[in-house]
């Protein structure tokens, strides 16, 4: 499953990710840790110290290499020059599962342990010297999406990102990857004003969204929530003396989290694995095709903007059926 936690900035959805995360490999399931944001707190959340999460190889920066791996003999891409984060799969393209080894896990991802489980952590790199005051953010999240265009994953399975902050992740196609979307708020008029703006933005697009309450101290504070967003607010949490030890560096055993927020963390994966039978491969084909004709439509160049169009492979659909066929 492909999930994605957004939320406006100090809402904590870096916190409920790698909660969430940490819930998962306890029960032993695969998971990917992806941090998207540009903002790169995953790792410190997962237990990293600064040193250990500022040694994580950065996506950006060997977006050459996963190019290059992901083209495969794709007869539509002549060159990794030609790739770019939209970039659909097609005949020939080579994909990435969760449970296997590849270049691209063994240059991206580096190993978490927590507790005793391992989960896989990638991410996209901070801004450097070099990137201030010439580069966008998205040249950087681009190696995500390139990747999650070209992941398939199964039941039991899951590759969770931490999304950029706001309605951020709307300048890319990024936010049609994922089978479900967490909008983690807070009980206030801004915590629900980016709830608000997510669902209009995403409103043609089928995304399956649903809101979790964070800082909830109270009954007005759940009334408030459920004013406001109504039946897409799927579960709150409150204080957690848990968190607030990991937000010192001194994390308890995952295993001694409050039962209340162990709770709500089962109620995000049955939400989750609810979504498994509403896969559709054509649809999910169909808007990453969407989102690269419009790239190609943005180009200056026109002729730049064919060669972009001309990677579109027509047959193929990013669902079991490729699985079978490349």
């Amino acid at each position: 499953m492909k999930i994605a936690f957004v939320g406006k900035g100090g809402s904590g959805k870096t916190t409920l990710s790698s909660l969430f995360i940490r819930h998962l490999a306890a029960t032993g399931a695969p998971v990917i840790a992806v941090d998207a944001d540009i903002n790169q707190h995953l790792g410190p959340a997962l237990g990293l110290d600064e040193a250990e999460a500022a040694a994580l190889p950065a996506l950006g920066e060997r977006l050459p290499l996963i190019k290059e791996y992901l083209r495969g003999t794709n007869p539509r891409i002549a060159s990794v020059a030609e790739m770019i984060k939209t970039t659909p799969p097609g005949e020939g393209s080579r994909l990435l599962r969760v449970r296997e080894d590849n270049p691209v896990y063994d240059a991206c991802a580096r190993p978490v342990e927590l507790d005793g489980d391992v989960v896989r952590l990638m991410v996209t790199g901070p801004f450097t010297d070099a990137d201030l005051g010439v580069a966008c953010y998205h040249s950087k999240t681009g190696a995500v999406e390139l990747c999650l265009n070209h992941l398939v994953d199964g039941q039991g399975e899951y590759v969770v990102v931490d999304m950029t902050a706001g309605s951020d992740s709307f300048a890319s196609g990024m936010f049609t990857r994922f089978d479900i979307t967490f909008l983690v708020a807070e009980p206030t008029r801004k915590g629900v004003s980016v709830y608000r703006q997510y669902k209009e933005y995403a409103r043609d697009f089928g995304v399956v969204l649903k809101v979790v309450g964070n800082k909830v101290q109270g009954r007005d504070d759940l009334d408030f929530l459920r004013a406001e967003v109504g039946d897409d607010l799927l579960v709150t949490v409150g204080h957690s003396d848990w968190v607030r030890a990991l937000e010192k560096g001194r994390p308890p055993r995952f295993a001694l989290l409050e039962d209340v927020n162990r709770r709500a963390l089962h109620r995000l994966r049955t939400a989750a694995d609810a979504t498994y039978e509403l896969r559709d491969g054509q649809r999910y084909t169909q808007q990453m095709v969407h989102f690269h004709l419009k790239n190609a439509q943005a180009w200056g160049n026109e002729r730049t903007g064919a060669d972009l169009a001309a990677q579109i492979d027509p047959s193929f659909v990013l669902g079991d059926s490729a699985v079978a066929a490349v």
